[in-house]
């Protein structure tokens, strides 16, 4: 692995094809995220040492102030005010230019990975597997506007002033501060969850859903319902666990295809119908949850290499 790469990537600046890269080689073995760590161990021990020396400097210059003469410290002050008076004016001066400079991020996670980050204004999110989230690396006065493809979970920080919006299949799902997950998978129909605070939501058809803590909503046969959260557990994806309840191992399938980026063609139609309750880690991989899954169902499975392709009769 390229040092400047892994350098670039904990410090936060690698682009989506760079994160891709690094994750791939911090997978390998483990040797490889002993070393990740390391250096990212070694990396923040550096801002905390900026950081202290930082403090060291600031603390003398307030022992040099106390020894400067009274005519200095006014000439000083005044000095103190045309400098500030000139940093305003640039500063306000450039700020459109600024924000113009904002440029558009891209992070994507693979089948079978998750991912985190902290956009600039401290909103938080979580990306679940085979997604994809587009945000600007600065948001703009007015609002905060992302795009996502796939599924994300998102803990809002607080701007009234500015409300976050986010664009998912013809959605938009807009908040001031608060934390809802969106499913939007191209091949699955839309859901927005909302664990705490209020949501307005726009449909593609221009109607619009607002959602108290504990209700969901989504689309069904082409129509638009609202209802009550039904199982909460299932947003524990975010810590590494796939959760079903009571749900039939057709339904299963495709969320396991999706989520591992294989194929999964159920040849039986009664096993299809089956249903399941229980959790699994995403790190146990597609062929320990068939295992399992096999044990209680008594069904058999075959995999064809060439088409990433597992047919279960």
């Amino acid at each position: 692995m390229d040092a400047k790469l892994l350098e670039k990537y904990i410090a936060g600046f690698a682009n989506q094809d760079e994160t891709k890269e690094v994750w791939e080689w911090i997978e390998q073995k483990d040797e490889n995220m002993d070393e990740y760590m390391s250096q990212r161990k070694l990396y923040i021990l550096t801002l905390w040492r900026a950081d202290s020396m930082q403090e060291i400097r600031n603390e003398s210059v307030k022992t040099r102030k106390n020894a400067i003469s009274p005519v200095l410290k006014e000439i000083i002050k005044i000095a103190a005010i045309f400098v500030i008076a000139v940093i305003g004016a640039y500063y306000w001066m450039n700020t459109e230019k600024t924000e113009k400079k904002s440029t558009m991020e891209c992070l994507y996670t693979p089948p079978g990975q998750r991912a985190e980050l902290t956009l600039e204004d401290g909103t938080h999110v979580w990306l679940n597997a085979n997604s994809k989230i587009t945000y600007p690396s600065k948001f703009k006065k007015g609002e905060r506007n992302v795009s996502l493809q796939g599924e994300a979970f998102f803990k809002v920080t607080h701007d009234a002033t500015r409300p976050f919006i986010v664009n998912a299949k013809g959605y938009r799902v807009q908040v001031l501060g608060t934390e809802f997950d969106v499913l939007a998978y191209e091949d699955e129909n839309c859901e927005i969850d909302l664990l705490q605070g209020k949501v307005h939501v726009m449909t593609p058809d221009n109607r619009v859903a607002d959602l108290n803590s504990g209700e969901r909503v989504y689309t069904s046969d082409g129509h638009v319902v609202k209802g009550e959260i039904l199982h909460p557990e299932y947003f524990r994806w975010r810590d590494g666990l796939i959760c079903f309840d009571n749900m039939t191992i057709g339904m299963m399938a495709d969320k396991l295809g999706r989520y591992y980026g294989v194929k999964l063609r159920i040849a039986n139609a009664k096993i299809a119908s089956y249903r399941y309750t229980g959790k699994f880690w995403s790190s146990d991989g597609i062929e320990h949850v068939l295992e399992v899954l096999k044990r209680d169902h008594k069904f058999s499975y075959t995999k064809d290499n060439e088409k990433n392709l597992y047919i279960i009769y």
